[in-house]
């Protein structure tokens, strides 16, 4: 048997397998795709590098976002999950300062970790994120170096669950486990990743997309403090209290949308500067509605708008925190069909332009054959993307159907809470 061949083989041990139900669950058809999924990695990267009895599995998951529609970058709270869907590579250290990176799809990426200053052409580019990530890493007091790596991924881009918060995190895990002890905190993964995606990927997103992914399970933050979060980790099996979570993607293209995206923090902090702040966080309805004739003489309505958003949307991420905990799924439900208006009405990040209102249609179709019985609403960003649904696990079959059927085959996706966010496994 070769080294490969011998490699492969301990995913078959008990301490693998139950690593792997860890991470995807415990359905055996689950187990032997990934299983096989692994094994095809290695397989790769001994083709691409041939020297795959040194390699190490990295992963970091997706996120789901279930409560607090652009709260993030206003200090605000949220509520979300890692999912089961991960970005996943095998990688190996090596003597130089070069990256040798071969991701599922794409073209191979290759670059000097000698320099891990940001460069502008290579925004929005895995170069960005890589560079980036290395340069947080080095900034924080953690060593770096060159590596191979190939990598698969089943975030697919611009399917809302945040496939690039995903790639950053688990570039965290790969420089942690390669050159350090994999000890990195959760939170310290996270500030990194957002900051490779902020100054060098030149997204303008909050923290929540990466604290998601790296703190693993379902949890609640607080971003009052932005640079220390408050991170607490709830337990709760929707599937124990008959829902399941899909998220359905319509198709719509997220390219040339970033100066949407980034309208909607800069319109809330344009807000929050009349009341001399920097965010939202700590305003009320009652102080915007004291000061309405002279607001909309220095902003306009649509920032107003978003702004009576967040202070509502921030107000009910706690109210649907307790509603988990207190077991009164009914309660939940209704409170994430408000928010879902809320985003709709008052954020306005449904739709960019008349030209594509997937999104919309999807909302609309999941409120007929959810009302009463489940919950729907934006996921994420918005303006092209996904929609997150609770459905009953006895409609879930007719619910995907009818979803696949308008928006195209394998548009939904059943997710399960991930309880690890960034994972190191070594065979």
């Amino acid at each position: 048997m070769s080294r490969l061949e011998e490699k492969i083989a301990k995913l078959n041990t008990p301490e693998a397998e139950a690593h792997l139900i860890r991470l995807y669950g415990p359905e055996q058809k689950t187990l032997a795709a990934q299983k096989a999924r692994y094994s095809d990695l290695l397989h790769k990267f001994e083709a691409t590098f041939r020297n795959a009895e040194r390699a190490v599995f990295f992963s970091a998951p997706g996120r789901t976002e279930i409560g607090g529609n652009h709260t993030d970058h206003n200090n605000g709270r949220v509520l979300a999950a890692s999912i089961n869907l991960d970005t996943l590579c095998a990688a190996a250290p090596r003597k130089d300062s070069l990256v040798h990176f071969h991701s599922e799809g794409y073209a191979p990426v290759e670059l000097d970790l000698k320099d891990t200053e940001a460069r502008p052409e290579e925004e929005g580019t895995t170069k960005a994120l890589i560079r980036g990530v290395a340069d947080g890493m080095k900034r924080a007091g953690y060593r770096i170096g060159g590596f191979d790596a190939v990598v698969t991924s089943t975030v697919a881009g611009g399917s809302g669950l945040s496939s690039s918060a995903a790639v950053e995190v688990m570039l965290t895990g790969l420089f942690d486990g390669l050159f350090n002890k994999f000890t990195m905190p959760f939170i310290d993964r996270a500030q990194v990743s957002r900051r490779a995606e902020n100054a060098y990927f030149g997204k303008p997103s909050g923290l929540l997309d990466q604290m998601a992914s790296a703190a693993g399970g379902l949890v609640t933050v607080d971003f009052q403090d932005d640079q220390h979060p408050q991170v607490e980790a709830l337990s709760y099996n929707f599937a124990e209290k008959g829902y399941a979570l899909v998220v359905t993607g319509t198709g719509g293209s997220h390219a040339d949308l970033t100066d949407h995206y980034a309208a909607i923090p800069a319109e809330m902090k344009a807000v929050a500067a009349c009341f001399g702040q920097q965010t939202l966080r700590g305003l009320t309805e009652a102080d915007l509605l004291n000061r309405m004739g002279e607001l909309r003489k220095q902003v306009s309505d649509r920032a107003l708008e978003r702004a009576f958003h967040f202070i509502q949307e921030n107000d009910r991420v706690p109210k649907q925190v307790a509603a988990l905990r207190e077991d009164r799924i009914r309660d939940f439900l209704d409170l994430i069909i408000e928010s879902g208006r809320s985003s709709f009405m008052y954020l306005q990040n449904i739709y960019a332009t008349n030209a594509d209102q997937s999104l919309s249609l999807a909302l609309c179709m999941a409120e007929s054959m959810l009302k009463g019985k489940g919950a729907w609403r934006i996921h994420g960003g918005g303006f092209a993307g996904t929609t997150l649904n609770f459905v009953p696990l006895d409609m879930v079959e007719d619910f995907v159907q009818e979803m696949d059927r308008t928006f195209g085959k394998g548009a939904c996706h059943v997710l399960n809470v991930r309880p690890i966010g960034a994972d190191q496994m070594i065979l």
